[in-house]
């Protein structure tokens, strides 16, 4: 090793490793592509070996691989000495990555990103989307500084329920279930099944499981949306949690299941290592808003809001 590494070079691979490419990584980090290059060039210099490849993507040697953890550690001990030091003088500050399920991010986090920007303007939230299985994953891997887990276990000190989300039927509003009060799964059989591969699979197979029944999905939909769409269109019916709300066209309901599925939904920070003072405090605020409360029903996902028990957006 002939210099020193510094900060700046080690964001430079974390932003070129998880981007793929030095123009994404630039515009994450606000500075030019050649920068980026630059501080990558003067990194490989100080390690004596290269620690990207380039190519489209652009993804890490060997050496970078197991370099990565590590400036990840560093970085991040780095901006929490700054969070700290903003904290003595009150208020959040910073940058917290945050990934969370496709309903959630819909639903839930635009509400809870508003509460964030007026509670604590100095701190930026910034959202990362995926499916169930990557958000553990990411965050263990210190991709993410926190996520909200799906169905998590014993939650960590200092995590925060957001409560349950319950499966529910995705039907056209014409289909004859549609007006019914719950749906059992035996009677989705004469329809079409659409599966989502976003992580509500085992939900669903376990549902089918306690009716008794054998779960035959006709379809397997990756994108949640063109799922929505497929059932708007009348290709067949789904199962869903209710979060997906949200997202449902005019012409689309949810119907409770029977049996009765949920899932838990649970806002945290790493197991395998600290906090961040920013993550921390984040979350201890979130906690003192919540006071207990199910952030999924107070969001009026969960109620009924109309007298039948089939949820549906207003027709336009």
């Amino acid at each position: 090793m002939t210099a020193d590494v510094n900060l700046a070079q080690l964001r430079a691979l974390i932003a070129v490793a998880d981007t793929g490419s030095f123009g994404a990584a630039a515009d994450e980090l606000g500075i030019s592509q050649s920068a980026v290059s630059h501080a990558v060039a003067a990194l490989e210099r100080a390690l004596d070996a290269p620690v990207l490849l380039r190519g489209t993507p652009s993804r890490p040697t060997p050496l970078g691989r197991q370099v990565l953890p590590h400036a990840r550690t560093a970085v991040a001990a780095a901006a929490a000495v700054r969070t700290v030091a903003t904290q003595h003088t009150g208020g959040l500050t910073g940058t917290v990555r945050l990934a969370a399920p496709t309903t959630v991010c819909q639903a839930l986090l635009p509400g809870l990103l508003r509460d964030w920007k007026a509670a604590y303007p100095q701190l930026t939230v910034r959202v990362f989307e995926g499916e169930d299985a990557e958000l553990a994953t990411w965050l263990e891997a210190g991709t993410v500084d926190a996520a909200v887990l799906v169905d998590a276990g014993p939650p960590q000190p200092g995590a925060v329920p957001l409560g349950a989300d319950s499966m529910h039927a995705l039907l056209r509003r014409d289909h004859p279930l549609a007006g019914q009060e719950t749906v059992h799964v035996t009677e989705l059989e004469d329809d079409d099944f659409l599966l989502s591969e976003g992580g509500c699979e085992r939900h669903i197979r376990e549902a089918y499981r306690r009716a008794g029944t054998r779960f035959t999905p006709r379809h397997r939909i990756r994108d949640l949306n063109t799922l929505i769409g497929m059932v708007n269109a009348g290709v067949g019916v789904s199962v869903m949690p209710a979060l997906a709300l949200t997202m449902l066209p005019a012409d689309c309901v949810l119907v409770p299941i029977r049996p009765a599925v949920h899932r838990t939904l649970t806002l945290t920070g790493p197991a395998g290592r600290p906090w961040t003072p920013a993550v921390s405090g984040l979350l201890a605020g979130l906690a003192s808003m919540n006071k207990g409360a199910d952030r999924i029903t107070g969001n009026g996902v969960g109620r009924d809001p109309r007298p039948s028990k089939a949820l549906a957006v207003s027709p336009s």
